[in-house]
């Protein structure tokens, strides 16, 4: 699934490492959910999606 996560990120001026510690998750799971290597959760979306105060459609692309 493709997403502009690093895009809003690199907007808020947060590292990857930031970014994980905030969501609870690795830097690697955030490096693989950018490069769309990895599918977040259900979970990890919605933590994802309240911490950029975005809605899920501008965030993630089905392809």
């Amino acid at each position: 699934m493709k997403n502009n996560i690093k895009k809003l990120r690199t907007e808020k001026r947060i590292s990857q490492q930031k970014l994980a510690e905030n969501l609870g998750v690795s830097r690697q799971t955030i490096n693989s959910i950018e490069k769309g290597r990895f599918d977040p959760s259900l979970r990890l979306t919605i933590k994802i999606v309240r911490f950029f105060d975005k809605d899920l459609q501008s965030i993630f692309k089905i392809d």
